[in-house]
């Protein structure tokens, strides 16, 4: 006949204690629980029963005199079986269940093949990140592989490039763009400024502007340069005092319009920019005082004239011309020299004396004035024509002087006004060889670097 078991919670036996037999009889509810047993002390010789150091207590006999042995030791409580412990602090978090690392090459190969830059060096950082996941089972494969067909592509297309001369011109409109802003990018005609206080001796950057307003300076002519190589800066300062100065009656025809505020310069490479592509001197006016700005558009040519202006300024500067080509000697250093250039005055001046009268002018307001002029100039030619036949130097300085009486003289200014150009006469440096510009600054140091 099997007994039951007791009613009431079982308790799991301590496996460090002798079993517990079982009664076989009912608990009684009314008896204290079960106290744990004492810790038993560790075997050895035990002293004498007898009073403790403080005599006998309430539970019984102590030791007896002599050494006290050590206290007993109990066992640490163990943990009911199942449960699972609490984390001890400083351990740290167990490594299992963390997520790989992720390739830092196959990033690599990504980023280029996305952006299609060095499209061979993502594509051997590609294949590289394959390897490395596949040996350290990282993440990143997705990347990797995306990169390397990316970086696939944009090396088949630069291939494709260099074959077709695509590149070359890709990298041509690069530089055109970049100097878009550049002083060797200025064309015939452009005005612009420069960053800064002061038109000085380097610029390297330019802000185009329109030419109505105030700027610092206008172009009026650019001089190509040949060759493949840079011919150095005094070379390149020759060619800029030669061409400019000749240029300036091209772009500017009225040499009137160009005050005494006005001078010359010159933008001319360096060997940096010539490597970029800059093979050419521009030649601008600008303000003789470098902070001062010049207003409005100095350019008076077939693009801006009417008819009766060219005619009129095309004939006044083969006058002006022939003027300027005046001997540096006197006539009593040297006759004959001051003589011919006489006879060539008179004659460059008489022959565009015809020129003005057989012009049919515009309008009948212009007519008189003008043949006022032409006749001024028919005289002036008479009298150059004498100063060449005299025989010393001062018959020679009687015509000469009559004749230059007619030079901007009244019935010039008139014939200005009923064609609507400037009346100022311009005032010109005997010392400067900037030809009949009248500009008033010929003694500077005009050429600036690019």
């Amino acid at each position: 006949m099997s007994i039951p078991p007791p009613p009431g919670p079982h308790q799991p036996q301590d496996p460090y204690q002798p079993p517990q037999p079982q009664s076989p009889y009912p608990q009684d509810p009314f008896a204290p629980p079960p106290q744990a047993p004492y810790a038993q002390a560790p075997y050895g010789p035990q002293g004498p029963m007898g009073p403790g150091p403080m005599g006998p207590g309430p539970m019984g006999p102590g030791p007896g005199p002599g050494p006290m042995g050590p206290y007993p030791q109990a066992p640490y409580p163990q943990a009911p079986y199942g449960a699972v412990p609490y984390p001890v602090w400083g351990q740290g978090y167990s490594p299992y269940g963390r997520p790989s690392p992720v390739n830092g090459v196959a990033i690599a190969s990504l980023v280029l093949g996305l952006l299609c830059f060095l499209p061979g060096v993502g594509l051997l950082l590609g294949i590289i990140a394959l390897v490395q996941i596949k040996k350290r089972g990282e993440r990143g494969k997705a990347m990797a592989i995306v990169g390397t067909v990316l970086s696939s592509i944009g090396l088949a297309v630069w291939v494709l490039a260099l074959s077709t001369g695509g590149a070359s011109d890709f990298w041509d409109g690069f530089k055109e763009g970049a100097s878009g802003n550049s002083s060797f990018a200025l064309a015939k005609g452009d005005c612009f400024d420069v960053p800064g206080e002061t038109f000085d001796e380097d610029v390297y950057d330019v802000d185009e502007v329109d030419c109505s307003g105030e700027h610092d300076a206008e172009v009026f002519a650019t001089v190509p340069l040949p060759g493949d190589s840079f011919p150095g800066d005094d070379h390149v300062t020759d060619v800029a005092d030669d061409k400019c100065y000749t240029l300036q009656d091209a772009y500017a025809m009225d040499p009137w319009a160009l005050t005494d505020e006005v001078d010359i310069y010159y933008l001319t490479p360096t060997a940096d920019s010539w490597s970029w592509g800059d093979r050419e001197i521009t030649c601008v006016f600008a303000n003789v005082d470098e902070k001062g700005t010049l207003t409005g558009s100095l350019r008076a040519d077939a693009s801006t004239l009417d008819a009766d202006q060219f005619a009129f300024l095309k004939a006044m500067a083969a006058v002006d011309k022939v003027l300027f080509e005046e001997p540096e000697e006197y006539a009593e250093e040297d006759l004959a020299s001051n003589r011919t250039w006489a006879g060539d005055t008179g004659e460059v001046t008489g022959n565009q004396a015809d020129q003005l009268s057989s012009h049919l002018w515009m309008t009948p307001d212009r007519e008189k004035p003008l043949a006022a002029l032409a006749k001024d100039m028919e005289d002036a030619a008479e009298e150059w024509a004498a100063a060449k036949k005299a025989t010393d130097a001062d018959g020679f300085y009687v015509h000469y002087d009559k004749a230059y009486k007619y030079v901007d003289g009244a019935t010039t200014v008139t014939a200005r006004e009923a064609l609507g150009l400037a009346t100022t006469p311009p005032t010109y440096d005997e010392d400067s060889d900037s030809g009949s510009g009248g500009t008033g600054g010929g003694d500077s140091d005009s050429g600036l670097d690019v």
